[in-house]
C-alpha cells in the first residue's frame, strides 16, 4: 500500500461524499435518533439497548451504504477497472474509500453521543468491541459493493443488513417474548454481542463477535477475488 495514494483517494471520494446528498444526509439520522432521546437524563439512565440502536443504525446506514455505494459508483460507472490499472492497488482503493467511510461515522456517532451526554469512559474490551463491530459492517458494505453491478442495486442488499444487524436491538420491542425463537437467534447477532461486552460480559460475546468479523472477512476477500478476475 502507498499512503500517498491512499491520500489521494481518501481527499477524492471526501469531497464526492460530501457532495452526494444521500450519503452526506445519512450521517444525520444517528443524530436524529439522539435528539429524540436526549431528554432522557444523565447517561447512566441510557440503557444499552439504546445506545448500541444508535451504533447500529450508524454503522449500518453510513459505514455500510457509505462504502457500498462508492464502490458500486466505480462498477456502475466503470471506472473501477481504471483505478484498478492505474498506479494504486486494490488496496490503496479500499483504504481510501474506507477512511472517508470511517470519519463520516465516526463524526456521526460523536455528534450523537454528546447530544445524549453520553458517559464515553469506556473500556478497552468496550472500545475492541466496537472497533470488530464496526470491521464487521465496513466488509459487508466492501463485499457488497465489488459485486453488485450498480447503486440502486444497492437496496436490495441494504435493507436487510440495516434491518437484521443494524436495528438488532428494535427485536426486544417488537418482541418481547424472550423465549421466541426470534429473540433467541438474535442472542447471536454482532450487536448483541456488544450490548453484552457493555453490561460486563466479555469472553463469550468477544469470541462470537471475531467470528462475525472473520466471516466478513472471508466475503470481503471472496468478491475481492471475484472483482480483480473481472477487471
Amino acid at each position: 500500500m502507498n499512503a500517498g495514494r491512499i491520500m489521494t483517494i481518501f481527499e477524492k471520494d471526501f469531497k464526492e461524499f460530501t457532495r452526494n446528498m444521500m450519503l452526506f444526509t445519512s450521517i444525520l439520522l444517528p443524530v436524529l435518533i439522539a435528539f429524540m432521546y436526549g431528554s432522557m437524563g444523565d447517561s447512566q439512565q441510557i440503557p444499552s439497548m439504546l445506545i448500541f440502536l444508535i451504533v447500529g443504525i450508524a454503522f449500518s446506514s453510513i459505514l455500510t451504504s457509505g462504502i457500498m455505494t462508492m464502490m458500486a459508483e466505480e462498477n456502475e460507472k466503470n471506472t473501477l477497472r481504471g483505478l484498478v490499472q492505474s498506479p494504486a492497488s486494490m488496496m490503496d482503493i479500499l483504504v481510501g474509500k474506507s477512511l472517508v467511510v470511517t470519519l463520516m461515522t465516526a463524526v456521526s456517532l460523536a455528534v450523537s453521543f454528546l447530544i445524549m451526554d453520553m458517559d464515553m469512559s469506556w473500556g478497552a474490551m468496550d472500545i475492541t468491541g466496537i472497533i470488530l463491530l464496526g470491521l464487521f459492517f465496513l466488509n459487508s458494505g466492501i463485499g457488497v459493493g465489488l459485486t453488485v453491478k450498480s447503486v440502486a442495486t444497492t437496496s436490495v442488499y441494504l435493507l436487510p443488513i440495516m434491518l437484521i444487524f443494524g436495528f438488532t436491538p428494535m427485536i426486544e420491542i417488537i418482541i418481547q417474548d424472550e423465549t421466541h425463537i426470534i429473540r433467541q437467534a438474535a442472542d447471536y447477532l454482532p450487536l448483541y454481542q456488544n450490548m453484552a461486552i457493555y453490561d460486563g460480559e466479555a469472553l463469550v460475546p468477544m469470541l462470537i463477535l471475531s467470528l462475525w468479523v472473520v466471516l466478513s472477512f472471508v466475503y470481503a476477500a471472496w468478491s475481492f477475488k471475484a472483482r480483480m478476475k473481472d477487471a
